[in-house]
């Protein structure tokens, strides 16, 4: 198989104003110390807002 897929998991996108979990992505993990921080869609509020990385609790 691809060796590259063992290299990639999930993280989830946690919105900065609310703190809700709203978007799981695909990362290569390994090999890369940034964190994704993106501009979202956030249902609660009905706005884009900044959604940054984080792992489930």
């Amino acid at each position: 198989m691809a060796k590259s897929q063992a290299a990639r998991g999930y993280v989830w996108l946690q919105c900065t104003e609310t703190g809700d979990l709203n978007y799981r992505v695909q990362k290569r993990i390994k090999g890369n110390p940034y964190k994704l921080a993106l501009m979202k869609y956030s249902p609660r509020l009905r706005k884009h807002t900044l959604h940054k990385e984080s792992k489930k609790k």
